[in-house]
């Protein structure tokens, strides 16, 4: 076996020396180094020089950011409240009105007249939308009414924002969305653009923004106690479920919480047996487990109580450490606990209590408004589905408070995670700003209320612009990570979802293969710090096939006055590039020839990497389209035009040059059929791919970007000639070998050295025609010599002589696999058609028997990224029955909206909708509700070689049928060759094992082992949580029947503002829509209830 070994490194070797022309391309660098220069990537300057770039450009927005808020806040101290503003006194663009909705029954539908502007709109290429520069557009959620006198007034003072945008905007022209989130819920944002026509009811609301969030409080520390006893009706239960749902949906990542729910016992709803990070991955688990809870017993608030404030102090566990908070969800109860709030809480109150009484019924309320006003907190009452998204949100507004107090040591800039921008621009972070109501009371006493959350947007494709690319190589790259450890910047960061729930949260450790360098290299980061470290680490190949063990430099600084951290990523062979200097011009010119299509059939086809050379270049992903656009410019600018980018073009063409060089020196004068070649090819760092002769391009599968082909960054990874089949998955069937040739891809890397730096800065390869390789494979695994015929020698397996791959291919299977574990060449016709599947697909048995004698090593890992097809559906609830279901007509017509009593049927019909699944009362399927892919986690399994080297044999005992094989790496390659004998009875069958990328099944990875051993992070450098002057709120929420709030001793109490009405007076209608019902008491400097 090993002088068969011998005899295929040889004819490989052979092969690759005469075409694949390594030597001779090291030779043509060296007779044009006239041409370039090597210049050096040095590491710490190149991070030094992006941050600063990336915290200059971030610095721009900040004083656009202040400007704003700044204004917000002396606006709306200057405005005059109005309660008898009417609609038609305020003119604004309202974006939603001009959005298209479509009525699932293909009905027209009758538009709601509006009072909004009419705006003419052009296309943007910065917003890649249309917009108006002269307005801003104002967005309404669609369960807020918009007529309330709340939000009219919220309209008329926010409309003087728009000049400051129109002037933030000539100052910086790069700027993006600037927007205004009211506490309120109204969004007015510049510049005007209609709103995006959602393929549901729109269901967008500012306050549950992740900026928003982020900017208008402190992290939480948060528990939730559901009480689950007897008296908890079927409907009040679901209420609560989708209650713990939506208070969830208000937490971000800088957020810790747990859930429990409580009736005679305390126990937690999840595996979570202490506070979590509120990241995706857990509010999931939540989300899951709470749909699990059962009503029975009777109720101990006592035992809720005591399990929350027990959390809030276990001290051993990483949380925010910032405002502590306890949310009791209940149908009501009538003990007051207040010795439970003695021992835990008081004098100090340091852990807020909010309670919502949920539900319809006569229970007295009075013990859960106490508890709340006893503790710095809030009541609420949720009677129906249509107040749970407002009451459970409007408990930011207290948090805020501290925020207000402090005044300018609170207006912290922060920036936010990656997420996805709801008006289209991709991924986004934003740079927030809390705004304040300055307003003060008839005793000067400060109002101590948020208004919103000013916020500018920062698209991660400008900052990408900021950084490096092509002089990295193929195989190096800049990353950026937050307090959290999430990717900002980094290859690898690509959702596959459009998600605008969530923000996009991959973490640096989940980006990359996870070792503990890199543990190190991320808290480092984290920590502010910079540093640097050469390390070996697995990467994964781009078509995640393969892995790889490789040496990389990791590099890192922070990016100043933000939360961000830089790094950089290099590989040895990266450390010097080269930068052609062609400033001959006729030179040039003749160069540029060999791009045109008509030197082709003499010179081979060029594909040129689709990159943006110039800026007026079309980009396109077809190649030949892109390169008549490239020649066309081409024509009308030179390559040192200051539109286009020197360094890339330079390059672009000097490869041409130098790879038209390889083709006459070398392909032109060798018969490729001789060899059984179906191509030759070379691809280089400048962007050339030549693929010779012209018509072997029309079978080139490989991307003609080198940097984004896998054969290009593993052949630069890796020593020797890499083979690469075409992938099949394990369902192929095959082509008709007859028609069709089947290539097989090996390729190598050049090294130059020159001046004693070394570089790689091209890919040669050659590729094979599978049946042709295939016969003088079964002839070089042989002991056939050239005077042999075949035929002549048949070697029995009961015959005293030696058995090989060609004449005893019906005993012996003799393979090639690669390091992937993939089958490239075979003995045996039938597998021909299975070359590229991984091997376990052809022969499980050998497989696993090369597997478990450590020739293979496996690697698992987990893609948070990917998308699915929804699985098989439970039955999709449509409206519970009893409600009224209007019709989209109806949604649109005026009569319906503006009758308020249509507001708290619509909520009812909004989030039956939203929540159908949670309410159906029988088996229905709404119309217009399709199936949608949704964001799952994927499992991968990776092989690759382990560190055994030499040839080994083992037996694969079977019982009665066991069988032989002979393993041995060759020298040089990325293969192994193995022969074994066929199977000779189904009793050697054994499990596949398995490559293929699956659907990771029900928490998988382990969510409830992974919070015991929290990955490294840090919350915000600062906290407002507890303020002495902060004053209670006392009052109820969602109650239109309570005329009192309850005084200090639980017993008489006093009026709230406005009356007997807790609303101050309001019809219904307009607060149950209308976002915050207090605003007009606060906007005229009140505290609605305070005691006097």
């Amino acid at each position: 076996m090993q002088y068969w070994a011998r005899r295929l490194e040889q004819e490989i070797d052979g092969v690759m020396r005469i075409f694949g022309g390594v030597q001779q391309l090291r030779k043509i660098y060296d007779d044009n180094k006239n041409l370039f220069e090597v210049k050096e990537n040095v590491p710490r300057k190149l991070v030094e020089k992006v941050a600063g770039d990336i915290e200059s450009l971030l610095a721009k927005k900040v004083r656009a950011l202040k400007r704003l808020a700044n204004a917000a806040e002396k606006f709306q101290k200057a405005h005059h409240w109005q309660d008898s503003i009417r609609e038609e006194d305020i003119e604004y663009y309202d974006s939603k009105a001009d959005t298209e909705y479509d009525d699932p029954d293909g009905e027209e539908i009758e538009r709601e007249k509006s009072n909004s502007l009419k705006l003419e709109f052009t296309d943007d290429d910065n917003f890649k939308t249309k917009v108006n520069y002269s307005y801003a557009a104002v967005q309404i959620p669609t369960d807020i009414y918009k007529g309330s006198t709340v939000i009219l007034n919220e309209l008329n003072w926010t409309q003087a924002l728009e000049d400051v945008f129109i002037e933030n905007r000539k100052e910086d022209p790069s700027l993006l969305w600037q927007v205004f989130g009211s506490a309120t819920g109204v969004t007015r944002y510049y510049p005007a653009t209609p709103w995006r026509a959602p393929n549901k009811i729109d269901l967008y609301d500012v306050r549950r923004r992740p900026w928003y969030i982020q900017g208008a409080s402190s992290p939480k520390d948060m528990v939730i106690i559901v009480d689950v006893s007897g008296s908890v009706s079927g409907l009040t239960l679901k209420l609560m479920k989708t209650s713990v749902y939506e208070m969830l949906d208000t937490l971000s990542d800088d957020d810790y919480v747990n859930v429990a729910s409580f009736n005679e016992k305390a126990k937690p709803v999840s595996c979570f047996k202490h506070l979590v990070q509120a990241n995706i991955r857990n509010k999931k688990v939540f989300k899951e487990d709470v749909q699990g809870m059962v009503a029975k017993g009777t109720t101990d608030y006592k035992a809720g109580f005591e399990y929350a404030f027990d959390q809030l102090q276990n001290s051993n566990i990483t949380r925010a450490n910032c405002n502590k908070m306890i949310m009791m969800f209940t149908d009501g109860g009538e003990d007051r606990v207040q010795d439970v709030f003695e021992k835990y809480n008081w004098p100090n109150k340091t852990v807020r209590v909010f309670t919502f009484s949920v539900g319809q019924h006569n229970y007295d309320v009075t013990p859960l408004q106490w508890m709340a006003c006893a503790n710095k907190g809030y009541y609420f009452e949720i009677p129906s589905i249509g107040a749970i998204r407002i009451n459970t949100q409007e408990y930011l507004d207290v948090l805020g408070r501290p925020m207000v107090l402090a005044g300018n040591r609170a207006k912290q800039v922060q920036w936010t995670n990656v997420y996805q921008d709801a008006l289209g621009l991709g991924l986004v972070v934003t740079g927030t700003l809390p705004v304040f109501n300055l307003t003060e009371d008839s005793s000067d006493r400060k109002n101590q209320l948020i208004l919103g959350v000013m916020g500018i947007d920062v698209a991660l494709n400008d900052i990408k612009r900021l950084t490096p690319r092509y002089n990295l190589g193929a195989n190096g790259y800049v990353f950026a990570i937050d307090l959290n450890g999430y990717v900002l910047l980094h290859p690898n960061l690509q959702p596959q979802i459009i998600n605008f729930r969530e923000p996009v949260t991959l973490d640096f450790l989940d980006a990359e293969l996870e070792d503990e360098n890199k543990e190190e290299i991320r808290r480092s980061m984290i920590d502010g710090n910079d540093g640097q470290r050469f390390i070996k680490t697995l990467i994964k190949s781009l078509d995640e096939q393969y892995i790889d063990e490789v040496f990389r430099t990791y590099t890192w600084a922070p990016i100043k006055s933000t939360n961000y951290s830089l790094g950089l990523v290099l590989p040895p062979y990266s450390t010097y590039y080269i930068q052609a200097n062609l400033s001959d011009q006729i030179l040039q010119v003749k160069y540029f020839e060999y791009l045109l299509p008509n030197s082709f059939e003499s010179e081979g086809h060029v594909f040129i990497a689709p990159r943006e050379y110039c800026k007026d270049l079309d980009l396109s992903d077809n190649n030949t389209e892109f390169l008549e656009n490239f020649i066309a410019l081409m024509e009308k600018v030179t390559p040192d035009s200051k539109q286009c980018d020197n360094f890339l073009l330079h390059n672009l063409i000097l490869d041409t040059g130098i790879t038209q060089q390889l083709v006459d020196q070398v392909w032109k004068d060798q018969d490729l059929n001789t060899y059984s070649l179906l191509a030759v090819f070379a691809a280089t760092d400048g962007g050339i791919t030549r693929v010779f002769p012209n018509k072997a391009a029309d079978d080139w599968e490989e991307e003609p970007e080198p940097f984004n082909a896998s054969f290009y960054r593993r052949s630069l990874d890796n020593k020797g000639y890499i083979f690469k089949p075409p992938y099949r998955d394990a369902g192929y069937q095959g082509l008709d070998l007859e028609n069709n040739t089947i290539g097989i891809l090996v390729s190598t890397a050049v090294e130059l050295s020159i001046e004693g730096k070394s570089l790689k800065p091209a890919v040669v390869g050659v590729k094979l025609d599978l049946e042709a390789w295939a016969e003088k494979f079964k002839v070089l695994a042989s002991n056939r010599t050239d005077r042999d015929q075949l035929g002549t020698r048949r070697c029995d397996p009961s015959s005293s002589c030696e058995m090989d791959c060609e004449a005893n291919n019906k005993d012996l299977i003799c393979v090639l696999i690669d390091d992937g574990g993939f089958l490239v060449l075979s003995n045996q016709e039938d597998h021909w058609y299975q070359v590229g599947k991984f091997f376990s697909e052809v022969d499980a048995n050998l497989m696993s028997a090369l597997y478990n004698n450590s020739f293979y090593a496996r690697k698992e890992s987990y893609d948070f990224q990917s998308v699915c097809a929804p699985e098989a559906p439970s039955n999709t609830g449509a409206a519970p029955r009893g409600v009224f279901v209007p019709t989209v007509a109806d949604l649109l017509s005026l009569a319906w909206w503006t009758s308020a009593a249509a507001w708290s049927l619509f909520q009812q019909f909004l989030y039956s909708l939203t929540y159908s699944s949670w309410f159906q009362t029988e088996e229905v399927v709404g119309d217009g509700m399709e199936a949608r892919e949704t964001s799952c986690i994927m499992k991968q399994t990776q092989y690759y070689f382990s560190t055994v080297n030499a040839t080994y044999n083992a037996i694969i005992d079977c019982g009665n049928c066991s069988r032989l094989f002979h393993a041995q790496r060759l020298a040089n390659t990325n293969l192994l060759f193995v022969v074994a004998d066929k199977p000779l009875c189904s009793q050697c069958e054994s499990v596949k094992l398995l490559q293929a990328e699956v659907r990771a099944p029900p928490r998988d990875p382990n969510q409830c082992e992974l919070v015991d051993r929290p990955r490294y992070r840090k919350g915000p450098h600062i906290c407002f949580d507890y303020n002495a002057t902060v004053r209670g709120m006392w009052g109820s929420r969602a109650g239109a029947e309570l005329g009192l709030a309850p005084g200090r001793d639980g017993g008489s109490g006093y009026p709230l503002v406005g009356g007997a009405e807790p609303w101050g007076g309001a019809p219904l209608g307009e607060i149950w829509a209308g976002g915050s019902p207090w605003a007009g008491a606060w906007s005229r400097g009140g505290i609605p209830g305070e005691q006097s």
